[in-house]
């Protein structure tokens, strides 16, 4: 399979690396100002940054290349990527986390949501912790969980703030450096507390996880999710 990787930087030159354990060819790695022809690669993985994802999506939707794409905080576009891709048959997967073990999380987020909705004691709330150099907060993972809680509890959205109201999770964003990425929502009461809590200790296993999806989406057109790449129901 010859691939593009869209975006090299720590997470690129990852994906690279195990792309190459698995028998791929790397043919282009681009920064995000280099001009390229996107259609001597079979698929394209973007990890690039908000303010060019959604060119580099497009471009690639345009000429007839799969895109997997990791990149967040460019999701006030995503139904215009969905559109286009419809429109010119093309396939793209779009995941805020690649992880089979964090795609695993979100729905142990969502049953447990589901389970907490009616008992009135329990306050939840959500922590995510990354790196310093992560530009978005909270991350996407984290608003993909959120989005899960409120889909299967009386919550209505979520605020970057510990002081919110009862309709909302507050979610707390930590910088470290060197943290690959954590992920915690705890529900509290007086009595007791119940916490899961997904701890990522490297970033393989985001490449790895870009990496099947772009193997599971040769030959595909259609928008997917990471529930398909896995089978996950």
């Amino acid at each position: 399979m010859k691939i593009a990787i869209l975006g090299y930087g720590r997470m690129g030159k990852e994906i690279e690396k195990i792309a190459i354990s698995r028998g791929h060819e790397v043919l282009i790695k681009k920064d995000i100002e280099d001009a390229i022809d996107i259609t001597l690669v079979d698929v394209a993985i973007e990890f690039s940054v908000p303010n060019s994802a959604f060119n580099n999506i497009s471009n690639c939707i345009k000429n007839n290349v799969p895109v997997i794409s990791g990149t967040t905080g460019w999701l006030d576009k995503y139904e215009d990527v969905v559109a286009l891709c419809k429109k010119e048959k093309g396939g793209f997967i779009y995941a805020s986390n690649f992880s089979l073990g964090v795609n695993i999380f979100f729905e142990l987020n969502k049953q447990l949501a589901k389970m907490m909705r009616n008992l009135e004691d329990y306050n939840i709330s959500m922590e995510e912790v990354h790196h310093t150099k992560k530009l978005d907060a909270p991350s996407g993972t984290a608003i993909t969980i959120a989005a899960g809680i409120i889909e299967n509890s009386s919550k209505e959205n979520w605020t970057l703030d510990k002081n919110t109201s009862e309709e909302n999770i507050p979610i707390v964003a930590k910088r470290i450096p060197d943290v690959p990425g954590t992920h915690t929502v705890l529900y509290a009461s007086e009595v007791d507390a119940i916490q899961i809590k997904h701890t990522a200790h490297s970033r393989k296993g985001f490449a790895l996880g870009a990496i099947v999806a772009a193997e599971w989406m040769l030959g595909k057109t259609g928008v997917f999710s990471m529930k398909d790449v896995l089978n996950i129901r």
